[in-house]
């Protein structure tokens, strides 16, 4: 048993800590003029329903990022276990380009014009209303603008290092 002290945590063994938490798999996108872009994440919640506000967590070390941070826009799509090999494209364990990884869902958009991947459990279509740097990541918070949700389906989270359907 690893007890928290005083002294800084090592950031892997706070990662083989975190491991342990289970999270809901998502795929956060963007778009900017004809540019698209799409990382898998867990870290993402709800922050109110009035007005709908979510929440997203971003790796700020990838420069590809960055059009999430100024693009104004992003979709929250909450993938079902059935989405498995499409949460592999976007997470970057394959080596796909990405049109490739787009390729491997069908996406449209609601209202921003945010890539929305029309298979999701539920879709959040959002405009960006702050965003937070907090050391290696960015806290993008969004008000809903628009949802969809389909009918529900075993959800697909992480937890372990590894993919669990619920």
């Amino acid at each position: 048993m690893h007890l928290l002290n005083k002294q800084p945590i090592d950031p892997r063994l706070y990662r083989d800590a975190m491991s342990r938490f289970g999270g809901h798999v998502q795929l956060v996108t963007t778009a900017s003029g004809d540019q698209r872009r799409g990382v898998t994440i867990t870290a993402a919640c709800s922050v109110s329903d009035n007005p709908a506000t979510v929440l997203v967590c971003l790796n700020n070390s990838n420069p590809k990022n960055e059009i999430f941070f100024s693009s104004g826009i992003f979709a929250l799509n909450t993938l079902g276990a059935h989405h498995q090999a499409l949460a592999d494209a976007f997470s970057g364990r394959t080596q796909f380009t990405n049109e490739e990884r787009f390729a491997t869902g069908k996406f449209d958009t609601l209202v921003t014009g945010a890539p929305i991947l029309s298979d999701a459990l539920a879709a959040f279509d959002c405009r960006v209303t702050e965003i937070k740097e907090m050391t290696t990541h960015h806290i993008i918070f969004g008000e809903v603008l628009a949802v969809r949700f389909d009918e529900q389906k075993p959800a697909l989270l992480y937890m372990n290092r590894d993919y669990h359907a619920l």
